[in-house]
């Protein structure tokens, strides 16, 4: 009861998970985002195409039991894609099993109009995507139309794409054939995919900005979260061999060869010019 009259409750959702609490809302939710709207130059070459692999899973288990309400950050996943479609990639948006987008409703920068515009466009491929059993079977021997791989972030990232072989499949496909690997804040939970079977990590010795376990452990604190998280992205990976190139929740963002990362959602402008630039200077 006092955490409710505090406001650092987190809101009880339909459906038994969790939202973030009014005062996590507050600290962490704004209305606009720092997009720049800016003037790249466009993709020349043949590959212009990006796969977008989104999560399709809403809730992500804590370690006391309780289900936080996530999905893909709003930001992390529209902001990189504004700059990318600027600069005139196209998307193929897909999900593990074809079932639907979710999205992080209750992040979405209800007054910034680029970010609106954007989601519009891309609705009904957000409700019908491709499943990546389909891309595997159909597009894999299509290399060369590919500039990249984008894995957003939101905690839902965390649900199921870790665990799952044909994310696997498409990051060790990007890797061979120089198609880049973009991802940031939780999406880079994605890469366990490549330890399944036994397999080795396949980014051992990259550098890589990734959301700090530091802060999932503190954001229980005023409602962000739940309850603590059953593990923490930047340990494992560090614990697997990647040098992790921030320690707070920032707009650090990284390219080292073909992987392009960011830190948090505060980074995904950054991302986004980022990824831009490095592919442009690759293909173009």
């Amino acid at each position: 009861m006092l955490k409710k009259l505090l406001g650092i409750a987190p809101k009880l959702e339909s459906d038994g998970s969790y939202s973030p609490s009014k005062l996590a809302l507050k600290m962490s939710v704004s209305g606009k985002t720092d997009f720049e709207s800016i003037s790249h130059p466009k993709i020349k070459g043949q590959r212009s195409k990006i796969l977008v692999i989104f999560t399709e899973q809403k809730n992500l288990k804590m370690k006391n039991g309780s289900y936080f309400s996530t999905g893909n950050h709003p930001v992390e996943a529209l902001l990189p894609m504004l700059h990318l479609k600027n600069a005139g990639f196209e998307f193929e948006i897909a999900t593990p099993t074809g079932k639907p987008v979710v999205f992080e409703m209750w992040a979405f920068p209800e007054q910034d109009e680029h970010v609106k515009s954007i989601y519009k466009e891309f609705q009904n491929n957000f409700e019908n995507p491709l499943k990546l059993s389909d891309f595997i079977a159909t597009s894999l021997d299509h290399s060369e139309s590919y500039a990249a791989v984008f894995i957003p972030g939101g905690h839902g990232a965390m649900i199921g794409i870790p665990e799952d072989k044909n994310v696997a499949k498409i990051l060790r496909w990007a890797h061979q054939k120089d198609v880049f690997t973009i991802t940031l804040c939780h999406g880079p939970g994605a890469f366990l995919s490549t330890t399944l079977d036994d397999q080795e990590f396949l980014y051992k010795g990259y550098n890589m900005a990734v959301f700090p376990d530091s802060m999932d452990n503190q954001t229980p604190m005023f409602g962000y979260l739940p309850g603590k998280m059953t593990f923490g992205v930047s340990e494992t990976l560090k614990s697997l061999g990647v040098n992790l190139m921030n320690s707070k929740m920032d707009k650090t963002v990284c390219a080292d060869r073909g992987v392009i990362t960011g830190a948090s959602p505060l980074a995904s402008n950054e991302l986004g010019k980022l990824a831009v630039k490095t592919l442009l200077e690759k293909f173009n």
